[in-house]
């Protein structure tokens, strides 16, 4: 039975069956029948992001960025389950899924939500769901992803697995089975702290906080709109941070100093709730700094963490750490069955 996994972020959504990713921005639009679909420039494809569910169609990422004129994004957790993360894994999902075929899919959810909405994302993505891919040469896909299981763990740990696990589901790493080790996941929304002590989760070692990088990317915004009078939505400002600059109505503007600053405020924020949290926990073998927000954060955060900080890996997507994890965790659980096998056969299930 095939095994999936989806990490339905508040700034990016992002899926894999392990051959392939998908990754967007958490934005859903009202669809807009487009009077002109010709890509400009040859050889420029790209997987669907308008789907239709029931009486309900929508844009997703990049195609309700640029062509939607009702645009919605949150950063609300009760809102964000109740209207965006169903339709933001399927659309993640779909493409990956064979027609009508059961699948199994591991999630995860922040420390602070898990607890609260782990049986309640398990009810809205198992089951059978219909929908119609419309790809963008307008062509229609019908197509029904059943999702026969679903396993939500702690987000952290998804990249505890993705350093535990091979793409097999087996140790490869016995520092990892059998140490303590420290993680700090910084995605968009929240900043989660846990602890795995040989494999086990740690309830004293863990904690979730607001203090996510959209809480840097908000000073940048409120700065923007001082300068400009504009308010720049905050799924708009990843490439300037990025790359430093935003142009507004003609004019560029230089963004490196405010982003600077608010990444060092943040990073003393984590730092400081971090150290204390685990300050009964001294004998932490190493620190894993870990999601997007922790990628660029890392250079300003390693330093003031009590102990030993493992380098962040630079020449990957660090948005992908996690849901890679918790494709390797399910393979470990579940295994990959022939695909003649039938429903149920797969081991551990």
């Amino acid at each position: 039975m095939k095994v999936l996994a989806a990490d339905i972020g508040f700034g990016y959504t992002k899926a894999t069956d392990g051959r392939q990713f998908q990754t967007f921005k958490s934005v859903l639009g009202e669809p807009n029948e487009a009077q002109f679909t010709d890509v400009l420039v040859a050889g420029q494809k790209s997987p669907p992001r308008h789907f239709i569910v029931g009486d309900e169609a929508y844009f997703v990422g990049d195609l309700a960025e640029t062509q939607s004129r009702g645009r919605h994004f949150t950063l609300d957790p009760q809102q964000f389950l109740s209207k965006y993360a169903k339709q933001l894994a399927l659309a993640a999902l779909a493409p990956m899924v064979p027609d009508g075929e059961p699948v199994r899919l591991v999630t995860g959810l922040p420390i602070s939500f898990f607890r609260r909405y782990r049986e309640a994302i398990t009810a809205l993505l198992r089951g059978r769901h219909a929908l119609t891919m419309v790809h963008a040469d307008g062509k229609r896909e019908d197509k029904q992803v059943y999702i026969d299981q679903v396993r939500v763990i702690p987000q952290p740990f998804g990249s505890l697995f993705n350093l535990m696990l091979n793409d097999l589901g087996k140790a490869a790493s016995q520092r990892f089975v059998s140490q303590k080790i420290g993680i700090v996941d910084v995605g968009f929304r929240t900043a989660d702290f846990t602890i795995s002590d040989r494999t086990r989760y740690s309830e004293r070692g863990s904690l979730s906080t607001d203090a996510g990088i959209s809480t840097a990317y908000a000073q940048v915004a409120a700065h923007l709109q001082e300068r400009s009078g504009i308010t720049v939505e905050l799924f708009r400002l990843y490439e300037a941070v990025s790359r430093g600059s935003i142009k507004i109505k003609g004019k560029t503007h230089d963004v490196k100093p405010v982003v600077q600053q608010a990444f060092q405020q943040l990073a003393q924020r984590i730092a400081t709730d971090v150290n204390r949290q685990w300050a009964d926990d001294w004998d932490i073998d190493a620190i894993v700094i870990t999601g997007g927000g922790g990628q660029v954060l890392a250079p300003f955060l390693a330093a003031q963490l009590e102990g030993e900080v493992l380098p962040v890996p630079t020449d990957s997507d660090a948005r992908l750490t996690n849901v890679t994890g918790y494709y390797k965790y399910g393979v470990h659980l579940w295994g990959e069955s022939a695909p003649s096998a039938t429903p149920g056969s797969a081991p551990g299930g």
